[in-house]
């Protein structure tokens, strides 16, 4: 899961609404039980119908002329003002919302539009940089706080051998998506002595925790407001972080989705352009917008960049890939005749049998084997997938 976070009037709703209006009409529509500050956004990847020349027939998903979207659950996470981490503003529920994320598309007011609790002030009059070294701070901090309180005791004892510090901090951290491998990089990278908690310092802790977050929660930066003259400048600082930047305009991308959803223009999700389909019933107000958002948006950055940030945060933060599961090999159908019905987004390291058990438990405890679509090879329970991998998976109970 993704969350979507910034401080408050940085568009971060807009960007959440835009990225959660589904783009067509959808049958079998999933995630139907969805918290109110929870959404569905699409992960956009070329289908593999067009490598196999078959017309699809999607279920848990879309295919558009060849375009796959596949669902992914966003997390819009309350308004972020400094102090959050003590409990000031919303920052209890931030917090919270925040611990169910794997990672984050930090929504950053590129223009500087907005003061550090988020009120308007004159475009360029805030530096945006500010705004994510306190988003940093405010997780470090609230991660420190969580620890610290008992990190005496909690030195003592992996000193004693009762129990070793990874295994007690992964323990202490499990609800917060953080996993024992997150944690063996974070004291790697720090290079602090796990068999000597006692001899670390406040700052070591401090230092340890703010590694811990970069790679449990990492992030990349979404520059909203692009299209303000002050934001270009702004973003190229923004890149200097060392985040990943995507020039954005989530007010853009909301009005072409709104647009076609009436149908009054052909625009999909990610499109560089987009063809307006019923002039006669757009005001002259509505043609203005779409030629500024065309020629100002669309042909200068590619993209309104909300469809970028989501693709980026899932394929690139948090290296996944989507791989086609199919019973019919020979007609990449399931057993009611469905083309290429289901699109399946694992992490990148996942086995054929693994994916047996993310479609079925009893698939995957009657796993024998699984055959590769493309190259028509038989592939055994610990071959790694790949990226639009097509598979048919062979278990003992189908056999049977």
């Amino acid at each position: 899961m993704v969350g979507i976070v910034g401080k408050p009037n940085t568009g971060k709703s807009t960007f959440f609404s835009a990225a959660t209006l589904v783009p067509v009409e959808i049958a079998s529509y999933p995630f139907t039980t969805i918290k109110p500050n929870r959404g569905i956004g699409y992960l956009r990847t070329p289908c593999v119908c067009k490598e196999f020349d078959v017309k699809d027939n999607p279920k848990n998903s879309i295919c558009l002329d060849g375009i796959r979207l596949v669902p992914v659950e966003l997390i819009d996470c309350a308004g972020l003002v400094p102090g959050a981490w003590q409990g000031r503003g919303l920052g209890n529920q931030f917090l919270d919302e925040i611990r169910k994320a794997d990672a984050l598309i930090h929504i950053v007011d590129a223009a500087g539009t907005t003061d550090s609790e988020g009120k308007m002030c004159k475009p360029g009059t805030h530096d945006p940089v500010e705004d994510v070294k306190f988003l940093e701070t405010e997780m470090t901090m609230w991660l420190t706080q969580m620890l610290k309180r008992d990190w005496p005791k909690t030195a003592r004892t992996a000193e004693s051998g009762k129990e070793d510090l990874i295994s007690i901090l992964e323990t202490r951290l499990s609800g917060l998506a953080i996993r024992r491998n997150h944690i063996i990089e974070a004291l790697r990278k720090t290079g602090l002595n796990a068999e000597k908690p006692t001899f670390w310092s406040d700052d070591d802790l401090i230092r340890l925790l703010d590694e811990l977050r970069k790679i449990s929660k990492p992030m990349l930066i979404a520059a909203n407001k692009i299209d303000i003259p002050t934001a270009e400048e702004n973003a190229e600082k923004l890149k200097e972080l060392g985040y990943m930047v995507i020039p954005c305009c989530a007010e853009a991308e909301l009005a072409l989705r709104r647009a076609a959803e009436k149908k009054l223009i052909d625009y999909r999700p990610g499109d560089c352009s987009f063809t307006i389909m019923k002039p006669e019933e757009l005001t002259d107000a509505q043609s203005k917008a779409l030629k500024v958002v065309q020629e100002g948006i669309l042909q200068k950055f590619g993209s309104t960049g909300v469809q970028e940030a989501i693709n980026t945060a899932f394929f690139k933060l948090l290296n996944m890939i989507v791989v086609y599961p199919v019973e019919d090999l020979e007609h990449l159908s399931d057993h009611n005749g469905r083309v290429l019905p289901d699109a399946y987004v694992v992490p990148y390291g996942t086995t054929a049998r693994q994916l047996a058990y993310t479609i079925h438990t009893e698939l995957g405890e009657s796993f024998i084997y699984a055959i590769e679509a493309h190259e028509k090879k038989r592939i055994g329970e610990d071959h790694v997938l790949k990226d639009r991998d097509v598979i048919s998976i062979v278990s003992a109970k189908k056999r049977g």
